[in-house]
């Protein structure tokens, strides 16, 4: 893709960004304790008293979670590291009771790794990950609630976290926000977090410096907090590199800290100064002894892998011929892609997906419905597409039977039939509608006649209007061409 570069008056500028995105686990229970998971619930309600930090409550790691951080590893192409140690990081927020958090500092359950990005020029870029850790998520401070009180619900607290951490390879707010989508389409399609940014499931902190163009020099970086969306993550990194800019030409100097970016005004503000590993006291956690994972165990995890979103992609381009667009934006989502395959199963699948990606997202958006709860099924999507193949219907009446078909849900042969759709292939009925067109219309026959033979376009789309649109389009250029030149 072209490079994102900021040019001032005074010079030419690049920006270097890393990520660290905290994506909640898809569990039952908490990490370490046996409260519940389920997002919604009262406040407080889903508190056990290890969550709660009461003294003497001890922490009981969850194999679920740990199974589940195993797969995401293996999903980000990484190693997993099979000694790996828990460690007390200490800070003091209200919504924190114990005032640490549990979490992998020196030793994580996953090493380096990485992740493709497809461009929006068609160009793809490999991003580094640094290190994958899991930990237990903080409780939720709310402050809108009172205007003199803040309130503490607790619900979040402990459930399990797994931190991914890249290295500073992004260049560009775009390559930032299409990373993260890769990244959630990944953690959907292994089911081990659920990617709802909106419901702070996935949340990230986005680290941005800026040098001088040409430059391999890594300057000051500021880091902001739990930024909620793609879209806010990209303004994010531009403003704030728009910032530091503005900083060094005035001659000033970028200090370290942590900022919180502010959607309604896209811009960034202090929240303190940025700290630093000794500013935590990170020390091993002395309730829970180091995670040893076996080689049997790790394998037993690999064979329950499934196919992902970049080999899914590769296998529609290559077997089912389709574009790098259309396979991209099929597999992005696990059930698109599912709903897809089974639509093209024994059909045209280009054909398939140039409906799924026209009609049939334009019927969803406008019904507001996810593709599960989707009026039309995916076997009768390709029998829609067959009976255009097979030149049952036309193109335009196939819009008229799917329309039908997204109020109804009925099997378009039905629909067909019962409407008396079936195009008309009969060429002496196409030709009496041909002849009449050409009888009422004697100026534009010899106008065509004259030279005028973009006309012949004309007597068809007329013949069609009196067939209804169910004569056959090839058939009708065919013969129209055939009288008008006798």
């Amino acid at each position: 893709m072209a490079e994102y570069i900021i040019e001032t008056a005074k010079g030419k500028w690049e920006v270097v960004v890393g990520l660290e995105i905290h994506c909640q686990i898809i569990s039952k229970s908490k990490i370490f304790s046996g409260a519940s998971t389920e997002f919604g619930d009262e406040p407080n309600t889903n508190v056990s008293f290890v969550d709660a930090g009461m003294p003497g409550m001890l922490p009981t790691l969850n194999k679920e979670c740990v199974h589940q951080a195993i797969k995401t590893g293996l999903g980000l192409n990484a190693k997993i590291n099979k000694y790996s140690e828990f460690s007390r990081k200490n800070y003091f927020y209200a919504d924190m009771p114990t005032d640490y958090q549990i979490t992998q500092f020196r030793y994580p359950i996953v090493g380096e790794g990485n992740i493709c990005v497809d461009l929006s020029d068609g160009s793809t870029k490999n991003i580094g990950i640094e290190r994958m850790h899991i930990e237990q998520d903080a409780g939720k401070s709310i402050h809108d609630l009172s205007p003199t009180k803040s309130f503490i619900d607790l619900n979040r607290a402990g459930v399990g976290l797994m931190e991914i951490v890249t290295k500073p390879d992004f260049r560009s707010p775009e390559e930032a926000g299409a990373f993260l989508r890769k990244l959630r389409s990944i953690l959907r399609y292994l089911g081990t977090c659920d990617g709802n940014m909106d419901e702070g499931s996935m949340r990230c902190d986005v680290n941005v410096s800026v040098r001088p163009y040409g430059s391999n020099e890594f300057r000051t970086r500021c880091e902001m907090k739990n930024v909620n969306s793609v879209k806010f993550v990209m303004q994010a990194i531009e403003n704030e590199a728009k910032r530091h800019i503005e900083v060094y030409e005035n001659g000033g100097t970028v200090e370290q800290e942590t900022r919180q970016f502010d959607p309604s005004t896209g811009l960034t503000k202090v929240m303190r100064k940025k700290e630093f590993a000794h500013d935590y006291r990170y020390f091993p956690e002395p309730d829970l002894p180091p995670l040893i994972l076996t080689d049997e165990y790790i394998d037993s995890v690999k064979n329950e892998m499934i196919e992902l979103p970049d080999a899914k992609k590769q296998r529609f381009i290559e077997k089912l011929g389709l574009t790098a667009y259309d396979a991209m934006v099929l597999c992005e989502n696990k059930e698109v892609a599912d709903f897809f395959e089974k639509a093209a199963a024994g059909h045209d699948a280009k054909k398939v997906a140039n409906w799924m990606m026209s009609d049939f997202f334009a019927m969803l958006n406008k019904k507001h419905l996810e593709i599960s709860q989707s009026p039309v099924s995916a076997e009768n999507l390709g029998a829609l597409v067959e009976l255009i193949s097979k030149e049952v219907i036309s193109g335009k009446i196939a819009k008229d039977v799917f329309e039908i078909m997204s109020e109804t849900g009925e099997n378009p042969e039905k629909i067909v039939e019962e409407k008396g759709l079936k195009q008309v292939t009969d060429t002496s009925a196409i030709e009496a509608i041909i002849e009449k067109v050409i009888a009422d219309n004697p100026d534009n026959v010899a106008a065509y006649k004259n030279g005028k033979t973009n006309l012949a376009g004309w007597f068809v789309g007329q013949t069609l209007k009196l067939s209804q649109g169910k004569a056959n389009p090839q058939i009708v250029n065919k013969l129209v061409k055939e009288k008008l030149d006798n």
